[in-house]
């Protein structure tokens, strides 16, 4: 729908069309003196389009019977025109007919008013329709800004976006060990980021992280801790203990230096010598190790506080036996928190048979999963960013 013309200080604007000089004194003289109300007359019906798009109308007055153009012909070649398709008509007419009214209304007039009418009731239905149309075009321009807003917003939110992918790393080959991940932002863009690089020639870093909430707030704060955790700048930290990393990032991002924003973690390190895989998580979904050629799956669970929530917490380290060829999959919420359309949510013991049950032939488990989840919620984007990360452990 157009936007309405609407004269910028809101005042009533009325344009009269109507053949007869001695009608447009007439109602100058009715309007005259009327704040806020400007008054404009048209004598020549071929020209009317051409004056309304100069004037700007908020009320058109015109008579139902002119020699150049007929009335109905005219109110329907105003409705025809994008501009004053939503600008209130009132028809003027020598007689009360029904049927013309009928039709008059029938090809898009508002109104209808025996001419001359009582000066004090053409004020009132010219300020009346005015009053509507006046509110429509606040309401339409208002409606306007806030699309270009959330445009805004949206370009921010993508470029954002591509800026957390590009400090992602590749899919690779880290020695035994081979790396591949999913990430799939939501509409909102939520505060995953997630890495995993060498710290020194047996030992291989695996995070995941989780801020709170969505926009580019939540992105900056992830990048951040991504960052620090990627670079080792956290001081006085050994990177190779989970516990203290974890310790050591609630010490350097308390919520309250955060604009109350916290995130959750899973981070491990992975021994390639001696097949150990140490773990410690905050307040974070446990990890998911599967086993070679199927069996149990074991869950690492995460057993530690939010991070930043609350100073000078410890956060301990678990380890675990890994068997060549066993997968690692650190995950977000976004992976398995999914609202079904009848608005049930997917339970989480449904998650992890789906993630174990053997991918179809030449499918990665994760793909296989993002399309399940697609599936039931009959929807191709996410409500919360999709993270996941998968090692396997040779």
């Amino acid at each position: 729908m157009a936007t309405p013309k609407v004269p910028a200080a809101r005042g009533v604007t009325v344009l009269l069309v109507d053949d007869q000089p001695i009608i447009g004194e007439a109602v100058r003289r009715m309007l005259a003196g009327e704040e806020g109300l400007a008054f404009h007359y048209c004598k020549d019906a071929a020209r009317a389009l051409e004056v309304a798009a100069e004037v700007g109308p908020t009320v058109i007055l015109q008579d139902l019977v002119m020699p150049e153009i007929e009335g109905l012909e005219l109110v329907k070649r105003f409705r025809a025109d994008e501009r004053f398709r939503e600008v209130p008509i009132i028809v003027l007419s020598t007689k009360e007919e029904a049927a013309v009214k009928a039709e008059a209304f029938a090809v898009g007039a508002n109104d209808y008013i025996v001419k001359l009418p009582d000066r004090l009731e053409l004020i009132a239905r010219v300020r009346y329709h005015s009053r509507g149309f006046i509110a429509l075009g606040e309401r339409n321009e208002a409606f306007a800004a806030l699309q270009a807003s959330q445009q805004v917003l949206a370009n921010d939110l993508a470029t954002a976006a591509h800026y957390v992918r590009s400090l992602l790393p590749p899919p690779q080959q880290l020695g035994s060990v081979a790396a591949d991940w999913r990430f799939i932002p939501s509409a909102e863009l939520g505060g995953d980021a997630f890495g995993y690089h060498h710290l020194d020639d047996t030992h291989l870093a695996v995070y995941l992280l989780d801020v709170c909430g969505h926009g580019v707030g939540a992105a900056l704060l992830s990048v951040s801790a991504l960052n620090a955790i990627r670079s080792e700048a956290l001081p006085q930290t050994d990177f190779h203990d989970p516990g203290s990393v974890l310790a050591a990032l609630n010490k350097a991002f308390p919520m309250e230096r955060q604009n109350d924003m916290f995130f959750t973690i899973w981070y491990g390190v992975y021994d390639t010598a001696s097949r150990l895989l140490r773990w410690a998580g905050g307040g974070h979904p446990p990890a998911v190790l599967l086993p070679p050629g199927g069996g149990a799956t074991t869950l690492l669970e995460s057993d530690g506080p939010l991070i930043g929530a609350v100073d000078g917490l410890e956060f301990g380290s678990s380890s675990v036996s890994v068997p060549p060829g066993a997968q690692l999959f650190v995950y977000s919420d976004g992976a398995f928190e999914i609202s079904r359309p009848d608005g049930s949510m997917w339970a989480f013991d449904d998650f992890l048979q789906t993630l174990a049950a053997p991918p179809a032939a030449a499918t990665n488990r994760m793909d296989a999963l993002v399309s399940h989840v697609r599936q039931l919620s009959a929807r191709d984007d996410f409500n919360d960013d999709f993270s996941m990360v998968e090692l396997v452990l040779g």
